[in-house]
C-alpha cells in the first residue's frame, strides 16, 4: 500500500510514521522542504504524480486557522488522486466553552468554537461532513504516548516530574477521555482497510477517567514515593465522548488499560527517550 503522512514533527505523525514504517514499505513522510502543503501547486503535482492509496493528515498549526485551511483545501482539492483521505480532527470541534459528557457526533454543530485550534478543526470537519467523497474526520479526544510535549501534557509531563524526584502535580481535577497511542494507531490502520459508512468518527475509549486517579496510576508505578498535589478544588467540566458509532463499525476494540499503558510509557521514558531527568528543572 501506498501512503503518505502529513506533519509528521509532531506527536501524532510521528507515532504513525513509527508504526506503519514496519508494516509498508512504501511509506512517504516528506518534511516541509520536499513538500510544502501551503503551496497549492507544489501539494497538487506531488499528489498527482504519486498517486498514493491513502493519505493521513496530521499536519496542524496550533497559531493559524488560515494555514490549517490552506493545508487542507489543497489537499482536498486533490482528492482525485488519492484513494482515501484520513484527516485527524479534535473534540476541540465541539466548542471548549459547550463541552458536555460523552459528547456523540450529532452534538457537533450546536456551537461554534471561538479558540483559533477548534475553530479551524470545525470548519474543516464541516467540510468533511458536507460533501460524500474520500475523505474522513478522525474525532480525537485526550490522546497520550511517546514523543507528546512533556512540557504540556498531563501524563507525561507528571511522569517526568516523578522521574527527576518531584511530587505529582495537578491544576484542577477533571473527568478525561484519554486514549494510548499505541491503540490510536492500530484504530487508524482499521480505518485505512475498511471503507466507513459514515463520514465522521469519534475515537475515543469510551470511558472516563479523572486525573486524581490517573496521578495514583503514575505514583504507584513509581513506586508510591511522590505525593499528589491538587492546586485547586473541584472539578473543570468533563471532556468525553461517545465512541458507538465507531463500535458498531469495526466491532470491539481491546484498549490498553490505563495502568498498563502509564507503565509502558514510564518505561519508555526512563529507559528508552533519551531525557537526562537527574538534576533537571521542574516543569
Amino acid at each position: 500500500m501506498k501512503l503518505l503522512i502529513t506533519g509528521t514533527n509532531g506527536f501524532i505523525g510521528r507515532n504513525l510514521k513509527e508504526y506503519f514504517q514496519d508494516r509498508h514499505c512504501d511509506l512517504y513522510f516528506p518534511k516541509r522542504e520536499q513538500l510544502d502543503l501551503l503551496d497549492s501547486k507544489a501539494v497538487y503535482e506531488y499528489l498527482k504524480r504519486n498517486e498514493f492509496e491513502i493519505v493521513i493528515h496530521c499536519g496542524v498549526n496550533i497559531s493559524s486557522v488560515e494555514e490549517n485551511l490552506k493545508m487542507y483545501f489543497n489537499l482536498e482539492r486533490c482528492s482525485g488522486f488519492y484513494g482515501k483521505m484520513l484527516c485527524l480532527g479534535s473534540g476541540a470541534e465541539y466548542d471548549m466553552n459547550n463541552y458536555i459528557p460523552r459528547m456523540k457526533e450529532t452534538y457537533f454543530g450546536k456551537n461554534m468554537p471561538s479558540d483559533i485550534y477548534g475553530f479551524s478543526k470545525y470548519i474543516i470537519a464541516r467540510d468533511i461532513e458536507s460533501i460524500p467523497r474520500n475523505i474522513y474526520n478522525l474525532r480525537i479526544f485526550g490522546i497520550y504516548g511517546k514523543y507528546e510535549n512533556y512540557q504540556r501534557r498531563f501524563i507525561s509531563n507528571n511522569i517526568y516530574r516523578v522521574l527527576c524526584g518531584q511530587d505529582i502535580s495537578i491544576n484542577q481535577n477533571m473527568l478525561f477521555d484519554y486514549l494510548f497511542m499505541a491503540d490510536f494507531v492500530r484504530i487508524v490502520e482499521k480505518f485505512m482497510y475498511k471503507d466507513t459508512t459514515r463520514r465522521t468518527y469519534n475515537v475515543c475509549t469510551g470511558k472516563r477517567i479523572d486525573l486524581l486517579s490517573l496521578a495514583e496510576i503514575i505514583k504507584e508505578v513509581d513506586g508510591g514515593r511522590r505525593k499528589i498535589h491538587v492546586k485547586k478544588d473541584g472539578f473543570k467540566p468533563e471532556y468525553s465522548g461517545d465512541n458507538t458509532l465507531f463500535l458498531r463499525e469495526y466491532g470491539k476494540f481491546d484498549f490498553t488499560p490505563p495502568g498498563e499503558a502509564i507503565r509502558k510509557l514510564y518505561h519508555w521514558y526512563k529507559t528508552a527517550s533519551g531525557i537526562t531527568f537527574e538534576g533537571n528543572e521542574i516543569i
